[in-house]
């Protein structure tokens, strides 16, 4: 489904933990690293959409989070060429999205990457707001950094003080736990 100027309306999701630190999926067999996003079905709201790609991509449902906000308008990234199937060039621009602000009020261990059958990402950790961008494909840098700008006016200050606990990237069927160190507690 194409917009009259060949762009596919589409949500994106910023999902912060209790420490305002973005969710971040490592996309599957690949080295970039990006927040969970996806296409709007005719006749779906952009806030049913953005539930059932939490919900496929990350495997929360709406009691694991709170909607904190969302963009006033679509953002829009254009997708280069060589990304675009043959069959659509010349009427497929890119994407256009509302991205929505979500505080998890779940717990780490209710995110499920394999709910899926075709799973979007393979590990994924938490990271401190202001995520460097360069690990995200660049097309989509803009897109991102508008979306963070517009969103951050939702944030609410650091509760604890001291320092934050290490964070790893989850691995699903790891054999290792992720490691978190012990908050300093002055």
């Amino acid at each position: 489904m194409l917009d009259r100027e060949g762009y596919r309306p589409n949500v994106g999701i910023i999902l912060l933990n209790q420490q305002n630190e973005v969710w971040w999926g490592k996309r599957v067999r690949e080295h970039s690293w990006q927040f969970p996003q996806g296409g709007i079905k005719h006749g779906e709201t952009p806030e049913q959409a953005m539930y059932r790609e939490l919900e496929e991509e990350v495997g929360l449902r709406a009691e694991h989070v709170k909607i904190i906000g969302r963009t006033r308008d679509w953002l829009r990234y254009e997708v280069p060429d060589h990304f675009i199937k043959r069959e659509v060039r010349g009427h497929y621009k890119g994407q256009k999205q509302i991205w929505f602000l979500l505080r998890m009020v779940g717990r780490d261990c209710d995110v499920n990457l394999r709910i899926s059958d075709h799973p979007e990402f393979d590990a994924w950790r938490w990271h401190e707001y202001w995520v460097p961008l360069d690990v995200v494909i660049e097309f989509k840098r803009d897109v991102y950094t508008r979306a963070l700008q517009e969103l951050s006016r939702f944030l609410r200050p650091q509760h604890a003080p001291g320092r934050r606990p290490q964070r790893l990237p989850h691995q699903p069927d790891s054999a290792q736990p992720p490691v978190a160190t012990e908050p300093d507690p002055t």
